[in-house]
């Protein structure tokens, strides 16, 4: 017979039980949370440390490698000074610089293969600096149609221009129309003015020019035909353009625009000179530079590459005449 002493120690035993499960429920379910966040903090802690014994590890390959390469250079050269690149004409520390050479120069001459020419005019300006490193950092030869400025801080960039391997053309040296386009003799002033300027800088007598608005521009007051026939008599050679970035507008104009107006016209043509600006107020060019170069790039059977006295100019006025004459 249970007595009333038996129930309550029995339900005590229960209560005690209850607690105790309850107890071992929460420690279990604290257990659960505090070990895998231990575990992940101590992960955590090597792996940071993996990451850091990792990139340890590649400088030293890094390292390792240049000095490597430099030793082989002097092996090879055994001298300090780099290679002439043949293509552009200037140092290169490219170990393969002559097997990219061939097979440019193979590039160069197939028919099938689209060549780009990018090409800025006004220059130098405030953003020819970061132009020049745009290309540098892409390994793009450019061309540049300059106009004469004095100034202590634009003289180096004519000559990185070239030290770089760019070409180096003429745009005239005032860019002042009402003054260049009075007459032949006006025009042969001024550009000889600006091939005298270029020359005592770089040492290099410019052979390439564009005319200020080029061929077809509607503001010369002399014939354009008699002044063309100034420059095939100075052995000068004039390029126009056949695709127009469109930042010639006073107006803005952004970077999707310029990418735009480019890249739907270059599939129409296997010769493309590209024009664009390199002046202070023409920020966007330099923005979509970059852009621009990494579409032009990713093009099948395209390269780009700078005028030479092979290239074939685009002349709107020959151009328009040959045209006639078909």
């Amino acid at each position: 017979m249970t007595t009333v002493g038996d129930d309550a120690a029995n339900r005590l035993a229960r209560r005690k039980r209850v607690q105790f499960l309850k107890k071992l429920i929460i420690f279990i379910l604290v257990m659960a949370i505090l070990i895998p966040t231990i575990l992940c903090i101590i992960l955590g802690v090597q792996l940071h440390s993996v990451r850091k014994e990792l990139k340890e590890l590649q400088a030293q390959v890094k390292e390792t490698s240049v000095i490597y390469s430099a030793d082989e250079v002097e092996e090879e050269t055994g001298a300090e000074e780099n290679t002439d690149d043949l293509v552009s004409g200037v140092d290169t520390s490219d170990l393969d610089s002559d097997l990219t050479d061939d097979a440019t120069d193979e590039l160069l001459y197939d028919e099938n293969v689209r060549k780009v020419y990018l090409t800025f005019d006004d220059g130098p300006s405030s953003n020819t600096e970061q132009i020049l490193d745009i290309l540098a950092e892409y390994d793009v030869k450019a061309t540049f149609f300059v106009v004469g400025k004095e100034e202590e801080k634009y003289q180096a960039l004519y000559k990185r221009i070239v030290d770089e391997g760019h070409t180096l053309g003429m745009h005239s040296y005032s860019h002042k129309y009402d003054e260049i386009y009075q007459s032949v003799d006006s025009y042969a002033q001024d550009m000889s003015k600006l091939q005298e300027f270029l020359y005592d800088l770089t040492g290099v007598e410019c052979k390439f020019a564009r005319f200020p608005g080029g061929s077809s521009n509607a503001v010369s007051k002399v014939d354009m035909r008699e002044l063309i026939d100034y420059l095939d008599e100075q052995e000068i050679v004039y390029f126009d353009w056949n695709i127009s970035s469109g930042d010639a507008s006073s107006g803005y104009i952004s970077t999707d625009e310029i990418l735009t107006n480019c890249m739907t016209q270059l599939p129409q043509y296997k010769e493309c000179i590209i024009l664009m600006h390199d002046a202070s107020n023409k920020d966007t060019t330099v923005e979509a530079l970059p852009m621009l170069i990494e579409q032009i790039q990713a093009m099948e059977d395209t390269i780009i590459v700078p005028i030479t006295e092979d290239t074939e100019p685009i002349q709107h006025i020959r151009n328009d005449e040959r045209m006639e004459d078909n």
